[in-house]
């Protein structure tokens, strides 16, 4: 438990004072965020925030883990590491979009193909090397088995279907907080709130474990502590992060950012075998990435049996469809992060049930 308070505290620190170094060396060579001139008008004031802080609170988790890990004395697992090298891949690729945007000039960064090649070799390295690793028990950090609160039992795949499907779930999930990154705090509020329950999810698994409680009722997870501590060490970067993210933004995370919190966000899912449960843990995510799905889908149907495309919302991402029916922004974001609450305390409410029900 020291290493989750520690995790979570050094990480907090880290942001909450290298985000305001980050912010003035960013601003003094020129590294602003470009604007897309199609978005809402009231965005064009943004232009030339600070971008890439997302580097700032990968680079804290990364810190605040391994401190904690040294304080402790105990070494990284192999669940830890991976969900970590997730996180920081994905930002890797997040960073090149940035740093094209910025270097080019234009609001449009990596080529949709390169973007997704990306997006897709760091997944697919994560999915195979999740299937290695067994412990002293066999328990491997990624499972065959599609999960819903645990394995289901009937949904075993062939190893080649559980590298497509993790991949399906890393994409799905880091695009949908890239999504969700338009307004100020938004992704990041939402995303600490996801954390926030892995962490209490895991610190459950960790005292419910096989390994040390055998039973009924008890978790094949392979490390739930040090999970634990990773989550932990997310939120707290993510609290200090948002500080500064908060509307008015000093800076922005940028697909630097997004990319790497969606993908942490899927990692742990498959970690703790919650692969269905993070549909409606990560609900807010899902939902404006349905309303791009649907915007999109619907201008496509209409314009080729009447001829004109029409569209379900006045624009998408959702966000921004209520921004332009006249909410303020912050306003928005206050609303959606409520929904990312709901949708968290229903996850955490259906996760516990499923373990009373037993």
């Amino acid at each position: 438990m020291i290493s989750i308070l520690l995790a979570g505290a050094i990480s907090m620190v880290l942001t909450l004072v290298g985000t305001r170094g980050a912010i003035t060396l960013l601003a003094r060579r020129g590294y602003g965020q470009e604007i897309r001139d199609d978005g809402p008008t009231s965005h064009h004031t943004k232009r030339g925030t600070p971008t890439m802080g997302g580097t700032v609170f990968i680079v804290a988790t990364i810190v605040g883990y391994f401190a904690a890990k040294i304080f402790t004395g105990r070494a990284p697992s192999a669940s830890a590491l991976l969900v970590l090298f997730l996180f920081a891949g994905m930002g890797a690729v997040g960073f090149l979009d940035d740093f094209i945007k910025i270097f080019r000039q234009r609001s449009l960064g990596l080529r949709s193909k390169a973007k997704l090649a990306g997006q897709t070799m760091v997944a697919v390295a994560f999915a195979v090397l999740a299937l290695q690793f067994p412990d002293e028990r066999g328990q491997k950090p990624a499972s065959p088995f599609i999960s819903f609160i645990r394995d289901i039992e009937w949904l075993h795949l062939l190893p080649v279907l559980v590298v497509i499907w993790i991949l399906l779930l890393i994409a799905g999930m880091s695009n949908g907080v890239n999504l969700a990154d338009g307004l100020d705090g938004l992704a990041t509020g939402a995303s600490m709130m996801v954390f926030g329950a892995y962490t209490l999810i895991c610190i459950w698994q960790n005292n419910q474990s096989c390994a040390t409680a055998p039973g009924s009722k008890c978790y094949e997870i392979r490390d739930p502590l040090d999970l634990a501590v990773v989550a932990a060490a997310l939120t707290g970067a993510l609290f200090g992060f948002l500080w500064w993210n908060a509307s008015p933004a000093k800076i922005f995370m940028g697909d630097t950012g997004s990319l790497s919190l969606g993908g942490a966000v899927a990692g742990f899912a498959v970690m703790t075998r919650t692969e269905l449960l993070v549909l409606l843990l990560g609900g807010l995510f899902v939902i404006i990435t349905a309303s791009v799905i649907l915007q999109v889908s619907w201008f496509k149907i209409t314009k080729k049996t009447g001829g004109v495309g029409k569209r379900l919302f006045r624009m998408a991402p959702l966000q921004h469809h209520f921004e332009m029916l006249g909410w303020e922004q912050v306003n928005v974001v206050i609303r959606f992060w409520i929904i990312s609450g709901l949708c968290v305390a229903m996850g955490l409410g259906l996760f516990y049930a499923e373990w009373v029900a037993g």
